[in-house]
């Protein structure tokens, strides 16, 4: 074979006989000299790759263990099928044939998953677009692709690959999926609990065996980490209360061999009870035992609660932090007394060095400015590294609204034990929106809504809208713009400018209406970390357009002072929010006060509006809520209280019950006026709704409701107030919140309107 070979002037080695090259001499190459280096049958790839992967170079000399080092070089690249080396005379030929590449990955038959959502997942495997195919990868893709089914609790989904060649060595990849009906979970037992019942402990799972509203919250599906999040909570319960050996021994899931229901059962291991004898504090506590001992919510003679020693530990690691000691370590030390049940805590504290912040990197921020999140940071460079500060900095840039995350982590220097670095994680959402929709409610019946915002203008923080609602009753046109940093100190700055035409919910047929257009400018002063102070001033113009069933209280302010009223209203405000969620708060206490002064024009008047909410988290499902507002306004310069300025109560925000805005005074025709005073008080019990399981979006709710509206000359007579009592239905709707209200007046009087059945969108209180 050999002087064949010689006597037509090639030699050649292939692929398979790379592998074995010492073992097998009739397949080896004479060693040569190399004075070229040729590659044949490349399509995509670059000729430097090869060279670059070539244990050789012109000029050097062949022989089989560096020809065996090449060919593992060229397949270890993974582009190729198949290699062969060749010799034509003293030249090198590298013969390859490349795998085909992928031109599209398709899916058929998905409907629990959108087709972007499985591509990212096949990305991530490396199936995509332009990459070298082969079975092998087909293969990982495919279980990547079943795990994604197993995940979402579709354990029979069968997945077929199908692969396409066409032209220019390129291949289609299809799956095709038969996704079958999810798993459910048939059965919850928990194994060895004796202290509390089963039902209470199966309650504190988010996971069930469904109900009703299974195919909403989808509760009833199995999901390992769900499963791992309920033994935690199951755990968290126990050791909360004293069970401080508690322990879960095994965690059985069964499957059906049809793959349609799972069983779970959770084998636990309770344990005595055992109660805090006393807390001691050990190590360097910096001279500060005092204020460190402030910090301890552990008490003698209670049960042992592992959420309490959490929370102390970690409030001494923050409070070590105040004074620049970045990595303090403080533990907890449990010396157990099991004869008597009791358990004395030893907190031992360790400050290790303190440190300063060299630098802050903000990292995630592809279209957000730098400095948009710089500036919301407490915690400077080159200072003490304060922990307070940078819990602080943190919420700060979180209540900017433009990030879904946002995380702190602190970095050691290398080779500087006293300096730290921080990196700022964010990771942006979408700020911008563009809403065209339609509504409807029981008082203002069919709306047209559209609007334009963009709560971060090309990345710099500032904030764009344009807004137009049309309503039976009130319609807007309104374009706000608002720079949060006007100034270098965090003084915010708002324009507004708005067209609005408004009449009394309660219209008798008529067409008459009141026109206001006006601009105003209002700034936000940031007098503490949480107070905020808003002031500004404006001009508008509000016109009574005369028309059929017009209220003889806006014909009579019309006939004495014109039909037309200008007014420059300055204004004041404050406001607080410590809500856990704007949403769906579940603790906290919001307030607000507005007041206007029309100092000039034709309207004189003062006019202040205060509102106070606080939540009360009972437990993890059950929370009581408390809203009280108030409101007053005051004609000036011997003149009455604008009749377009007066408060309005009755309905959804107010006095459940009662028809949308009809409390209070009314003239001759029965039509309601409002007034300038108004006061309205609501308590509210909410729940996770029955079925939803802990689902924080759909609850219910119950609800004592109180209020009026005075005319100028009446008093404040409590004996005077509607109150009301309902129940109700809460849903964080992708149209915004929705609240339907079922309520049954208790007081009430002569005349009043009555709506037992209310609802609307976007409506709190």
């Amino acid at each position: 074979m050999r002087k064949t070979i010689n006597r037509l002037g090639v030699r050649t080695a292939t692929a398979v006989a790379a592998l074995a090259l010492a073992a097998n001499a009739a397949w080896a190459l004479e060693p040569f000299k190399v004075q070229d280096i040729r590659v044949e049958g490349l399509q995509r790839v670059e000729p430097g790759t090869i060279f670059a992967s070539l244990p050789m170079r012109v000029g050097d000399e062949y022989n089989d263990e560096k020809g065996a080092a090449a060919i593992r070089a060229l397949f270890a690249l993974g582009l190729f099928k198949d290699v062969r080396l060749e010799a034509s005379g003293n030249v090198l030929v590298v013969v390859v044939e490349e795998r085909p590449t992928v031109a599209d990955v398709d899916f058929a038959g998905t409907k629990e998953f959108d087709k972007d959502t499985l591509k990212k997942a096949m990305r991530d495997v490396g199936l995509t677009e332009g990459r070298p195919f082969d079975k092998a990868l087909a293969d990982r893709a495919e279980q990547e692709l079943k795990r994604q089914y197993i995940n979402r609790s579709l354990y029979g989904a069968e997945v077929v690959t199908t692969v396409t060649p066409i032209e220019r060595n390129r291949v289609n990849v299809t799956f095709t999926v038969t996704e079958g009906e999810p798993a459910k979970i048939k059965e919850i037992r928990i194994l060895g609990n004796q202290a509390f019942s089963e039902s209470t402990l199966k309650g504190l799972f988010d996971q069930d065996t469904g109900g009703w509203l299974s195919w909403y919250t989808k509760s009833n599906r199995y999901s390992r980490a769900k499963l791992n999040a309920d033994l935690e909570t199951l755990r968290s319960y126990y050791l909360a209360r004293g069970y401080l050996e508690f322990r879960i021994d095994s965690t059985q899931v069964a499957i059906s061999p049809d793959k349609q229901d799972i069983s779970i059962t959770v084998n636990v291991t309770e344990g005595p009870s055992y109660v805090v004898s006393g807390v001691k504090l050990e190590g360097n506590y910096l001279d500060r035992e005092d204020e460190f001992k402030s910090l301890v919510t552990i008490r003698p003679g209670e049960p042992y609660n592992a959420d309490r020693v959490a929370e102390t530990t970690k409030a001494f690691t923050d409070h070590f932090g105040n004074f620049g000691f970045a990595f303090a370590r403080v533990e907890s030390v449990p010396e157990v007394d099991r004869e008597h049940n009791r358990v004395a805590l030893v907190l031992r504290a360790e400050p290790s060095r303190r440190a300063y912040v060299r630098r802050i990197n903000v990292s995630g921020n592809n279209r957000t400015r730098d400095e948009v999140v710089r500036r919301e940071f407490r915690q400077f460079e080159a200072s003490w590294y304060d922990g307070d500060k940078i819990k602080l900095s943190r919420d700060r840039v979180d209540r900017l609204g433009y990030f879904t995350e946002v995380n702190v982590e602190t970095q050691e220097v290398p080779g500087s034990p006293d300096q730290v670095d921080l990196v700022v994680n964010v990771q942006e959402k979408p700020t911008g929106s563009l809403q065209l929709g339609a509504g409807f409610s029981s008082a203002e019946k069919i709306s047209l809504s559209f609007g334009i915002k963009q709560e971060n203008v090309f990345g710099s923080g500032n904030y764009l809208g344009v807004d137009v609602n049309t309503s039976k009753y009130r319609r807007t046109l309104v374009f706000s713009t608002t720079d949060p940093y006007f100034t270098q100190d965090g003084v915010s700055r708002t324009l507004d400018l708005y067209y609005r035409t408004a009449k009394p919910y309660e219209d008798q047929g008529g067409n008459y209406e009141l026109v206001t257009a006006g601009a105003s400018v209002r700034f936000g002063v940031p007098f503490s970390e949480t107070d905020t102070v808003f002031f500004g001033g404006g001009a508008e113009q509000t016109r009574i357009k005369a028309g059929t069933n017009i209220p003889a209280s806006y014909l009579s302010y019309a006939e004495k002072f014109g039909s037309t009223s200008v007014s420059v209203p300055l204004t004041i405000g404050w406001s607080r929010d410590d809500r856990d969620s704007a949403l769906a708060p579940n603790s906290g206490r919001y307030q607000r006060l507005n007041s206007e002064w029309s100092v000039a024009g034709d309207a004189r008047y003062v006019r202040a509006n205060y509102q106070y909410q606080q939540y009360v988290p009972l437990n993890k499902q059950f929370t009581i809520a408390f809203n009280g507002e108030i409101g007053l306004g005051k004609g000036m310069n011997g003149r009455p209280f604008p009749v377009f300025k007066n408060f309005y109560s009755g309905g959804l925000g107010s006095v459940r019950g009662f028809d949308q805005g009809t409390l209070g005074p009314r003239d001759v025709t029965g039509a309601s006026l409002g007034g300038p005073k108004k006061i309205t008080l609501n308590a509210e019990l909410i729940a996770p709704f029955p079925g939803a399981g802990n689902d924080r979006t759909l609850r219910w709710f119950t609800f004592v409701d109180a209020g009026n509206v005075y005319g100028e000359d009446e008093k404040w007579e409590l004996s005077e107030m509607r109150a009301s009592a309902g129940i109700g239905l809460s849903w964080i709707s992708p149209l915004g919140p929705l609240r339907i209200a079922y309520a049954q007046p208790v007081r009430k009087f002569a005349g009043d309107r009555i709506q037992k059945l209310q609802f609307q969108i976007g409506t709190s209180f």
